[in-house]
């Protein structure tokens, strides 16, 4: 993509991320009950998920799960729009609304260790859970998504623009995944031993050398942490994958153009979107070009060898 086309991409997230910052700022001022027709204002710590999912865990386990939870989230929307090799723009902003209000609720717990809800939606016999604007812009996001994914399929899964095998060269691209995954397991084993030790140490502060205390917070946390630790782990290999047929991709295909042109049966080489090298579709113009000038100086020597010899 363009950089014009990636500053559209990005601008939605921002803008959903201020906007909700904005209105929960202006929401922590509600002291009673405002209401405008069906709709109502009312200020409402939600210590959970969405719709107070998961509330009733520890409030240390809670807010560090939730949040690390969004940043998971947010490192796979940078992925996934690196990865998506596509131009649809429709998918892409669905994308950024939906994690731009994740990102806010998340930003919630950070700072308040709760998130802001103050809207209502009905009558006092009938009525919506509170929510805020975040919740309610994932929504549109959710449905741009799906949008595009019923109208702009071709686009989504280009028949013609995609190679049916994903491992081009195994040995190289299981050796790229691991090298991945060992770099991303190095880092989220360092971030558990410092975020264990660190929190470890503060509640022995607090509390004292109370075990049963320790590992009520403690053995959640590593838990928790494993398994995010084992979903970034497959991600990095899903990725590694992706982006290892993307380098052994190309690499294979000029290599059998080469192969081709040395037995004189060459075509065009024509890369795939979102591969590396797309140059090599230069040069292997340039090397067809000048097997053809080869061939005909051989053919121009041949004819005057044979009008010398009659």
């Amino acid at each position: 993509m363009k950089k014009r086309e990636w500053l559209i991409v990005i601008l939605p997230l921002l803008a959903t991320w201020s906007l909700d910052r904005v209105t929960k700022l202006w929401a922590t001022g509600i002291t009673q009950l405002q209401s405008f027709g069906p709709v109502h204002f009312v200020l409402h710590h939600n210590h959970g998920a969405m719709l107070g999912l998961f509330s009733d865990l520890p409030s240390v386990l809670r807010i560090v799960s939730l949040s690390t939870g969004g940043a998971f989230l947010l490192c796979t929307y940078a992925l996934i729009q690196y990865l998506l090799p596509i131009k649809s723009l429709t998918l892409r902003t669905g994308l950024s609304i939906l994690i731009g209000g994740i990102i806010g609720n998340v930003t919630d717990r950070i700072v308040w260790g709760y998130v802001v809800d103050f809207i209502v939606v009905g009558t006092p016999s009938l009525s919506s859970p509170a929510f805020n604007i975040a919740d309610a812009l994932q929504w549109v996001g959710y449905a741009l998504i799906v949008y595009a994914i019923i109208r702009e399929g071709e686009l989504l899964w280009p028949e013609n623009n995609v190679r049916k095998q994903y491992w081009v060269n195994m040995p190289f691209q299981l050796k790229y995944c691991f090298i991945l995954m060992a770099v991303g397991l190095s880092l989220t084993l360092i971030c558990l031993v410092f975020s264990y030790t660190y929190m470890r140490v503060t509640i022995q502060e607090l509390v004292g050398n109370n075990a049963f205390l320790v590992n009520k917070f403690l053995v959640p946390y590593v838990i928790t942490f494993v398994i995010i630790c084992v979903a970034f782990c497959a991600i990095l290999f899903a990725v590694g994958r992706v982006i290892s047929h993307r380098i052994a991709g190309p690499l294979y295909a000029f290599e059998r153009f080469l192969k081709m042109s040395l037995d004189g049966t060459s075509t065009p080489l024509k890369l795939r979107a979102g591969d590396e090298f797309k140059h090599l579709e230069e040069l292997a113009e340039q090397v067809n070009e000048r097997l053809n000038q080869i061939k005909k100086e051989r053919t121009v020597q041949v004819i005057e060898y044979s009008e010398d010899e009659n």
